[in-house]
């Protein structure tokens, strides 16, 4: 009787998966083709670069943090994403962007300030992981930097915290 059962239920589930092919071979469609090719020439490509400024904040050493603060409150009071591109600095205004390039490998990334620190003598700026890892600068944990303050007309004060 169990084998029977155990028949019964097999024919079941192989009519059940076989009309459910079936039934999805009706909402198969081809995918459509088309020829349209739309062509960008490069001139018709502007920007306003009056918009932006880099203003020139010198070198400073970097290090980097995260693990151990992965989760607890910066000093703006936002949460902390060690795989977010923030950085602390002890003094810059909060909503602050900076573009930091590593100047041993000229790799840059772009910051925006939310905590304050580092709180390690000669150290100028701490980094998230995040933008260490693209610098190239986690093995190390400390490296020479160039840093760029971006200014953005009309945006200056509202990525303010």
């Amino acid at each position: 009787m169990r084998s029977l059962a155990k028949i019964l239920f097999i024919l079941v589930l192989v009519a059940l998966v076989g009309f459910t092919l079936v039934v999805n071979e009706d909402k198969i469609t081809e995918p459509v083709v088309t020829e349209d090719v739309v062509s960008v020439e490069e001139e018709s490509i502007t920007a306003d670069r009056s918009l932006v400024e880099f203003v020139d904040k010198g070198s400073m050493k970097a290090s980097w943090y995260g693990p151990g603060f992965h989760g607890q409150k910066t000093a703006n009071g936002e949460v902390y994403d060690q795989n977010s591109f923030t950085a602390a600095h002890k003094s810059l205004k909060f909503g602050t962007l900076l573009k930091i390039t590593n100047l041993k490998n000229s790799k840059s990334v772009v910051v925006r300030i939310n905590d304050r620190g580092p709180y390690i003598h000669g150290r100028d700026l701490d980094l998230s992981k995040a933008a260490a890892l693209e610098l190239g600068m986690v093995r190390k944990g400390v490296a020479k930097i160039k840093v760029e303050e971006i200014k953005i007309a009309g945006l200056d004060n509202q990525l303010m915290n």
